[in-house]
């Protein structure tokens, strides 16, 4: 089925539906910017999240919730949301032609590339091979089916942090295993696992290999712990961290960092003429990564978008 804009040109098309794709849209639309925005996730990876509680005016609100609420005030406006991937981005003159997934075509003026990251592999033994049969990467997917058993978390990030809060509260028993001498998590959420009976962390200490039969039954450490290299668990979760998501521009020849973030301009401009792009896939806000910049850097970036048609236009 065709969509009705292929062969329209819009004005922009969004890319990505989380809180830097959602705060563009709103804003993209009071400056009566012709928009649609493609993301397979409404609200991106802050879907998954158990608990928000750093955005003002949003107390103890779940990720789902939030995404909604999001959601539901970019929609207010008008916009169609895409629930789908891009596939490529190939640059016609002053057009851009946009290939989705299921293989329809959209084509805009100008792009805001807000897709984020995505989660880090591990790449070790046992990984791939128990995904789905032990191994997950989001706690609040797949957490209920740990009900009263034993479970891990790697990493020591906010993600991890919340990630093991959540279990804890579904668990009957949650390491949380961390490669370093201290989480670097905010100090709330640390202060919370530490009394919290039911968790304990694991400090400089790596899974090197998960072990099982048709599912994880243990995993493998590099050293020991309570004198054994193993620990028999149900369920591993893990929260190692993110990689931005850039496949999918690479013919645009997008310049990036060092880590492989989008380079921006204070307005959200890239290099590239007509491509901006906003959000944790950045490398604004001084790379902190929170939903507040993400918001901020949105709406910075369709009132730079904005700007950008106008002298266009005129020219």
């Amino acid at each position: 089925m065709k969509h009705e804009t292929e062969g329209k040109i819009l004005d922009l098309i969004i890319i990505g539906a989380g809180p830097a794709g959602l705060s563009a849209s709103i804003y993209a639309s009071r400056y009566g910017v012709q928009h649609k925005i493609v993301g397979a996730l409404l609200g991106g990876q802050i879907s998954e999240t158990h608990k928000i509680d750093n955005y003002p005016g949003m107390e103890d609100m779940s990720g789902f919730e939030f995404s909604q609420k999001w959601g539901n005030h970019a929609k207010k406006y008008g916009v169609e949301i895409l629930p789908n991937m891009v596939e490529k981005i190939n640059k016609e003159e002053d057009t851009f032609s946009i290939t989705l997934a299921d293989k329809n075509i959209l084509r805009s003026k100008t792009i805001l590339l807000a897709t984020g990251t995505k989660k880090r592999k591990l790449n070790i033994i046992g990984e791939k091979e128990f995904i789905g049969k032990g191994v997950s990467y989001c706690a609040t997917c797949d957490g209920f089916f740990y009900k009263n058993k034993i479970v891990g978390v790697i990493g020591g990030s906010d993600s991890a942090a919340t990630a093991t809060l959540y279990l804890a509260d579904l668990a009957q028993k949650v390491y949380l295993i961390y490669r370093k001498a201290e989480l670097r998590a905010e100090p709330f959420w640390v202060n919370l696992i530490l009394k919290n009976p039911k968790i304990e962390v694991l400090y400089e200490i790596n899974v090197v290999e998960i072990l099982g039969q048709q599912k994880l039954e243990k995993v493998k450490l590099d050293r020991e712990y309570k004198n054994s290299k193993e620990l028999n668990l149900d369920g591993l979760f893990i929260e190692a961290g993110s990689d931005p998501a850039t496949e999918y521009f690479s013919e645009l020849r997008i310049e990036l960092d060092e880590s492989g973030y989008i380079k921006i301009q204070k307005n959200g401009a890239t290099n590239v003429a007509g491509v901006f792009s906003a959000g944790d896939i950045t490398d604004g806000s001084d790379k902190f990564r929170q939903v507040i910049t993400a918001a901020s850097e949105g709406a910075i970036s369709a009132r730079a978008i904005y700007d950008f048609l106008k002298k266009n236009k005129m020219q």
